[in-house]
């Protein structure tokens, strides 16, 4: 499995597990929400910055959205 879907597939379930929307959570990270989508859908790859504004939103820390 690559990085790029194991990202998407941890963010897409710690996401859901709060209970946000792409949207809020795009809000809380400081991000466009199509962007947030785009990292679900394996279409583009997070900067190392982007993850750690991701689980700062997701308030986990940044090595949770990239264990297998």
């Amino acid at each position: 499995m690559t990085l790029r879907r194991i990202v998407a597939r941890n963010l897409k379930r710690l996401r859901q597990e709060r209970g946000l929307t792409q949207e809020e959570l795009a809000d809380l990270a400081g991000l466009n929400r199509n962007y947030i989508g785009m990292i679900e859908r394996q279409e583009n790859a997070a900067t190392v910055d982007t993850l750690e504004d991701l689980a700062k939103a997701l308030q986990v820390e940044a090595t949770q959205l990239l264990k297998p």
